[in-house]
């Protein structure tokens, strides 16, 4: 109880800067992906995005909030509100919203995954067969809704009437969620090579989160030493991946524009109006739309 009671009398006096940084961190994990909700929404259609990238991001995520909720420095943490004031509750849980934000961002993208997602229930028959399917989705779903009960169930016991094993209940929780998120993003480099175009992924948000990915890589390095290596190596496996991803995306959104102003060129050479010139399967944001959606 003298180790909690130091703790709390610890977090009663938050540091400025820590409490601006992590504040910074909080809004820039927000920030990050509104890009990628907002290209969902506004093309109305998730063709481009890779079900299993969805899915492991999104199972990722919930094991990561349900591994930081049951950590026993957590609800220590979390205790220490009862004896503290409110701005310093808020400065010692912005650990826990963080990842929260975060998995509350990826959860959405998946279910927007699901709403938006392409189907030609007129024209079966015209279904690309190298697309994911309906049914893929809907196992995304449902794999996910599943993980969030068995992590929360989990949780529950382990909390509560198995105490004594929560901090293996949550180490496990913790490296599952590292495990998925280091290679999550290897489907949807995949998923893009095939279909050489981005679709509905987000450029934006992979051009703020791989940079964010190895200065928070650094941030750890620098606190934790080469010792903790387990923990700042996978982000910087992460920004690899995603350093991948975004190089093979803005290849192609390159290639599309040169396409585009060629086909304005050729149109204008003709004597034609460029507000008459086709779009090729690559050249537009717009493309799933008018042809995979119909």
């Amino acid at each position: 109880m003298s180790t909690d009671h130091e703790r709390c009398r610890e977090l009663a006096h938050p540091d400025i800067v820590n409490f601006s940084v992590s504040v910074f961190i909080v809004i820039g994990i927000l920030v990050s992906y509104l890009p990628q909700h907002y290209k969902i929404i506004a093309r109305r259609s998730s063709r481009g995005l890779s079900p299993l990238f969805v899915l492991l991001g999104t199972v990722s995520g919930t094991a990561s909030i349900a591994n930081i909720l049951t950590l026993p420095e957590s609800t220590r943490d979390m205790g220490c509100c009862q004896e503290i004031g409110s701005f310093p509750c808020a400065a010692a849980l912005l650990g826990i919203a963080q990842i929260g934000v975060q998995w509350s961002c990826f959860f959405f993208i998946m279910l927007l995954f699901l709403i938006f997602f392409p189907r030609n229930a007129d024209h079966p028959e015209e279904q690309d067969t190298s697309l994911p399917t309906w049914k893929e989705a809907v196992v995304v779903l449902a794999v996910s809704l599943a993980f969030f009960v068995f992590a929360f169930i989990g949780s529950v016991i382990f909390v509560y009437p198995a105490h004594a094993h929560v901090r293996g209940w949550a180490n496990f929780l913790g490296l599952l969620g590292a495990a998925l998120a280091a290679i999550q993003y290897i489907p949807q480099i995949i998923m893009t090579w095939r279909l050489k175009e981005t679709g509905s992924l987000s450029v934006p948000m992979m051009c703020i989160q791989t940079p964010g990915s190895f200065v928070f890589a650094a941030s750890l390095a620098v606190r934790l030493g080469p010792a903790g290596w387990s923990a700042w190596g996978l982000f910087i496996l992460t920004g690899c991946l995603q350093g991948c991803l975004l190089a093979l995306s803005l290849g192609y959104m390159w290639r599309d524009r040169k396409a585009a102003k060629a086909a304005k060129a050729a149109k204008a050479a003709n004597g034609q109006g460029a507000n008459n010139v086709p779009l090729s399967n690559g050249d537009s944001e717009q493309t799933p739309l008018l042809g995979g959606e119909s």
